[in-house]
């Protein structure tokens, strides 16, 4: 019997460790410094707007890992010796194993940036963080949110519960508009603004400055502006968490480099989620992969692997979902924020500029290449169906009505992008008519 070792208790390593119960009985032993069980990463937000408790997080029961046969193991792994198949953690503990998966996730990233450690600054990843945040928000009334993204909107949201206002820096000229198109980035800067959040587009912090006691009371900004507040986010992304593997033997760049089969450099040592960094990339994939999704389909299939049965990495359709506070985003296949040669963007938005669709699809050949949508819910399985089939553009938009998941009683605007495709291109597309799921699979 094997001994498999697990760093980190997100969705990456608490995946690979299911499964590979699944298929054996090999000794599987999970060690984790962040939390004693694993948790949604996702709903730390309503942890602290109220809405959730920690325990509410928590997928599985407590007692699900000891009849699973599943040792939990609460520490911070300092150092990996590999010829001696080790692991040295910070309490002195020493834990052997056959086999490794470094699942170790990301943390916030920090620029250098004069006053990044006072306290009162902070980034938003780990349950720690979560906490440190309570503390730091107390009794506050002004705080600054440093870079957008997801992680920044979440922060943003959480800090309006409590009545503190918020100020978001951000370098661009529209949000998030490096991976959002421009319509689609205006829209959502709009609807930040509309909850009463100072966005302030392309400002960059210049330093983080300190009161008499030690803690945060003012940033400024490269033009000079000095902006008062208690407390800053730090929300400008994330990055491999691996500063602990530095000096190791494991090959390195921004995170652990590893095969299509998740194989470091050393024998028997995996490394998945969102610190695995692929040495060859899949065509339109990033190197290092940040996603729920992502990270659940690298746990599957690392242990496919160890367990005998060798599966590259073969994630499929691109596609990811978030929230900007009442507004849900979904994408699927690759929408661009500037389209490449020989793609053609369509756009149709609702006059209440909250629901939006952007398509995307091949100039010459009409193949539909992707979809942003925000305020409408989309069919998974329906557009991954399309996506793969190569279906056109017209087929997309004649058969829209398949791919809605809105519930009954939500209004349905299919006729209305059709129409304006049509205006916009002089087409003559017109809805298919059949049922709400009829034929999706034909």
């Amino acid at each position: 019997m094997r001994k498999i070792a697990i760093i980190g208790n997100g969705i990456a390593g608490i995946t690979a460790a299911r499964h590979l119960r699944k298929m054996g009985d090999d000794e599987i032993v999970v060690i984790s410094g962040e939390t004693d069980h694993f948790y949604s990463r996702t709903a730390l937000m309503y942890i602290y707007m109220g809405h959730m408790t920690y325990e509410h997080t928590k997928p599985y029961e407590d007692w699900f890992w000891e009849k699973n046969n599943i040792e939990l193991v609460r520490g911070w792994v300092k150092e990996i010796v590999p010829n001696e198949q080790q692991l040295k953690l910070s309490e002195g503990k020493i834990i052997t194993y056959d086999s490794l998966i470094i699942a170790v996730g990301s943390k916030s990233n920090k620029f250098g940036w004069p006053g990044q450690d006072l306290p009162g600054v902070q980034g938003l990843y780990h349950y720690q963080d979560l906490e440190l945040m309570e503390q730091n928000t107390r009794n506050i009334t002004t705080a600054v949110i440093v870079g957008g993204g997801l992680i920044g909107v979440e922060m943003a949201e959480m800090l309006l519960t409590r009545n503190i206002e918020v100020i978001f820096l951000i370098r661009e000229k529209e949000f998030w508009d490096g991976v959002l198109p421009t319509e689609e980035a205006k829209l959502v800067g709009r609807h930040i603004e509309e909850h009463h959040v100072q966005l302030r587009k392309e400002t960059e912090l210049q330093e983080i400055v300190a009161n008499d006691q030690g803690r945060v009371r003012a940033v400024v900004t490269k033009s000079g502006e000095s902006i008062a507040c208690q407390y800053v986010g730090l929300t400008v992304g994330v990055s491999p968490n691996i500063d602990f593997l530095r000096g190791s033997e494991l090959e390195l760049n921004r995170g652990v480099l590893v095969d299509r089969y998740f194989r470091t450099n050393l024998p028997n040592v995996y490394a998945i989620g969102d610190c695995a960094e692929f040495r060859d990339p899949l065509p339109n994939r990033r190197p290092i992969e940040q996603v729920w999704y992502t990270g659940r389909m690298h746990g599957e299939t690392v242990a496919r692997t160890i367990m005998g049965k060798e599966t590259a990495y073969q994630p499929g359709i691109w596609f990811n979902s978030a929230k900007f506070f009442d507004i849900e985003y979904q994408t699927y296949g690759h929408v661009w924020a500037r389209p490449k040669d020989q793609e053609v963007q369509f756009y149709w938005e609702h006059p209440n500029g909250k629901k939006c669709l952007k398509f995307v699809y091949h100039q010459q050949t009409n193949v539909f290449l992707g979809v942003n949508s925000f305020g409408i819910r989309l069919r998974h399985e329906v557009m991954d169906q399309w996506l793969r089939e190569k279906r056109d553009i017209f087929y997309v938009l004649k058969n829209l009505r398949r791919a809605n998941f809105d519930p009954e009683l939500f209004k349905k605007y299919e006729e209305e992008v059709i129409r304006k495709f049509n205006k916009d291109n002089n087409a003559m597309i017109r809805p298919a008519k059949h049922g709400f799921l009829s034929g999706i699979f034909n």
